[in-house]
């Protein structure tokens, strides 16, 4: 386990947070393009390839090892705790697949005024239609399940909530882990939009860039997701 050298860091304030599953093919290139702009953190969650080995190649970086599988929620959730204790101001989440242009994190680190800087993805590369539908319905019934109660037409509409290229603030992390977060894969975006929004925090969007490369999207995800909005819908919860 390597610790990342603050004193080399642009934003020492900034910590990069990568949850990585089998990424032998790519995370090397995210962490060290990463590494020009924060401090980075990899959440190595419990890979069966090359991802590891490659880690421990790769100088000033922290690393979590998961020794179980526990998909995306927990490993935000574990790089979050770290950087609360490491006393970072904000975290970017990103991802591991280069599905998110490491270079356009100064555009996140621009959004200090925010507790939760959405990446909305203005530019998709290589992305099939049917999933622009399926991330535009997503994103509407998304947006009807914020409040409590679900509200179809809001003030505010927040265009990508499913995306997972993100900046939370202090604030933000230290909110989302006090609460008993129920969520078992992606719609973990969700779920912290809710509570941030539902907690009056700020939020604001940020344009990228997103290239379609290979998708955790199934069926189970998809389920989670619907799941996740019902229980938004029916039950007040802050």
């Amino acid at each position: 386990m390597r610790e990342p050298d603050r004193v080399l860091a642009d934003h020492p304030s900034c910590l990069i947070i990568i949850p990585a599953y089998n990424e032998e093919e790519t995370i090397s290139e995210v962490v060290t393009r990463a590494q020009k702009y924060a401090d980075v953190c990899v959440i190595d969650d419990c890979s069966k390839d090359r991802t590891g080995e490659i880690l421990e190649s790769i100088s000033n970086i922290h690393v979590i090892r998961h020794q179980k599988n526990t998909h995306i929620p927990g490993a935000i959730l574990d790089g979050m705790r770290y950087a609360v204790e490491q006393d970072y101001d904000y975290v970017i989440t990103m991802d591991a697949g280069l599905s998110h242009n490491p270079d356009e994190i100064p555009r996140f680190i621009d959004h200090h005024y925010s507790d939760l800087a959405i990446g909305v993805r203005e530019r998709k590369l290589n992305t099939p239609v049917f999933r622009k539908i399926l991330s535009r319905a997503a994103n509407w019934i998304y947006n009807c399940c914020l409040s409590y109660p679900p509200i179809p037409l809001r003030r505010r509409y927040y265009r990508d909530i499913s995306s997972g290229y993100r900046r939370y603030s202090r604030e933000a992390m230290k909110l989302i882990l006090s609460r008993n977060i129920e969520s078992r894969s992606f719609d973990i975006l969700f779920e912290t939009a809710m509570l941030i929004h539902r907690n009056k925090l700020t939020i604001s969007e940020v344009p990228i860039t997103y290239t379609f490369s290979n998708s955790s999207l199934n069926k189970e995800v998809i389920i989670d997701s619907l799941k996740m909005c019902f229980k938004a819908a029916v039950i007040p919860r802050s």
